[in-house]
């Protein structure tokens, strides 16, 4: 059985490295796996990306010309929306030429891979939603409006009040594309993700499943607290809060601002933040606690020390999927504080491994923050954390049920 991931990048961004995982872990399963991306970072050379000085300006510029089409919409969101309306890519080709039994799309927007392309798939397909982008208009996150129900339009995410507007017709334009897809298996990443999946006008009639991310927790496992601390400079005397994302800072959907507040609430007398995922901005916000900013990190050891050296992960998301640091900070032993919505109760027992605020409350944020840093049996909290990231989420658990899942779809 050979099996073709495709996937924007291979390990830039959250669903990028997710992806990057479960295809190593299939490698080290011994199956027969190749990834497909449109811009290759890693030397692995089971990883294909574009060839060529040519090839590679391409990759860069084809988001660039894809977003030309929405950049009309000058008050719209910060919410992410990709058209996928940009043809001339040669995928379908490549993938001709790769000859999968199986291909296991993840995120694929960025103008990777056209949307009319779809129409032209004879293969068995499993999709991994690291969003709601694949059944949506074109947003990646809907803003709570469930309008991908429906037909979409007088989308809020680009802020037009027309019916028949491009989301309508991107959602139309996709609904004719999948069509062409016979043999298909929709996996929502969370249980929220799989069940928003199947309410959706795209994939209704569809199979859906839940399937979580693989991770590999022998490898990501706690480190030392006081060695983690010394080695990224951080105090060893101080209860650490630790915040971060892509763009940790800047994305309204991370909850940044909602973060902040809950922070001013706080009652410990001995706490500071870390931030991760931004530098130090030229006018930094207040907090009544010191910040350290470490910016973005390159590593997973880097990633593995920061997780360890936290008293408490702080993931303050408006709408979140499947959320890697969450299961990240669980495999290193640190409680996660969020709140409840989204995938975020398939990861976080309330008051067991982390704690689940009331949604938008950010005093019951507070709450949870306040409960993990003074809770008097933190060692059992932290244990539990580690135990639910490895019954759950290891890849020897995960890799089965995508392995037992392509078996079943190669058989009809």
């Amino acid at each position: 059985m050979k099996i073709l991931t495709i996937n924007y990048s291979d390990i830039n961004g959250g669903a990028a490295i997710a992806a990057y995982r479960l295809h190593r872990a299939l490698l080290a399963a011994g199956h027969d796996a190749v990834m497909l991306v449109q811009v290759k970072e890693t030397d692995d050379p089971t990883v294909i990306g574009p060839s060529g000085k040519f090839g590679k300006l391409k990759g860069l510029l084809r988001p660039e010309i894809d977003k030309y089409i929405i950049n009309r919409y000058k008050n719209r969101s910060q919410t992410l929306f990709s058209p996928g309306w940009l043809p001339f890519s040669n995928i379908i080709s490549t993938i001709e030429k790769i000859d999968p039994d199986i291909i296991h799309f993840h995120w694929i927007a960025n103008a990777f891979f056209p949307i009319k392309d779809f129409a032209k798939i004879n293969k068995p397909v499993v999709w991994s939603l690291h969003d709601m982008w694949a059944f949506t208009g074109g947003c990646h996150y809907d803003e709570e409006c469930g309008r991908y129900k429906d037909s979409c339009g007088s989308c809020p995410v680009l802020k037009t009040n027309k019916k028949k507007d491009i989301s309508r017709r991107l959602l139309k334009k996709k609904k004719h594309a999948f069509a062409g897809i016979r043999n298909l298996t929709v996996v929502g990443l969370s249980q929220w993700m799989a069940e928003s999946a199947k309410s959706s006008y795209l994939f209704k009639d569809r199979r859906v499943v839940n399937i979580p991310n693989a991770f590999d927790t022998h490898q990501l496992r706690p480190i030392n607290f006081k060695t983690a601390r010394s080695l990224l400079r951080l105090p060893l005397d101080k209860k650490l809060i630790v915040f971060g994302a892509m763009n940790a800072a800047s994305d309204p959907r991370k909850g940044f601002m909602e973060l902040s507040e809950a922070i001013e609430k706080l009652d410990v007398w001995n706490a500071e933040l870390v931030i991760f995922g931004a530098s130090k901005p030229a006018n930094p916000p207040y907090f009544k606690y010191p910040v350290h900013y470490l910016g973005k990190l390159k590593d997973e050891l880097t990633m593995q020390l920061l997780y360890s050296a936290s008293d408490v992960v702080a993931v303050p998301s408006i709408q979140e999927n499947l959320s890697n640091v969450i299961i990240e900070s669980l495999a290193c032993g640190a409680p996660v504080v969020g709140f409840d919505i989204g995938g975020n109760s398939d990861m976080i027992d309330h008051k067991h491994n982390g704690y689940l605020a009331q949604p938008f409350d950010t005093q019951d944020l507070a709450n949870g923050l306040q409960w993990a840093l003074e809770h008097p049996i933190y060692n059992k909290v932290s244990q539990n954390a580690r135990e639910k990231a490895v019954k759950t989420y290891d890849q020897s658990v995960v890799v089965p049920q995508y392995v037992a899942l392509y078996e079943e779809m190669l058989k009809g």
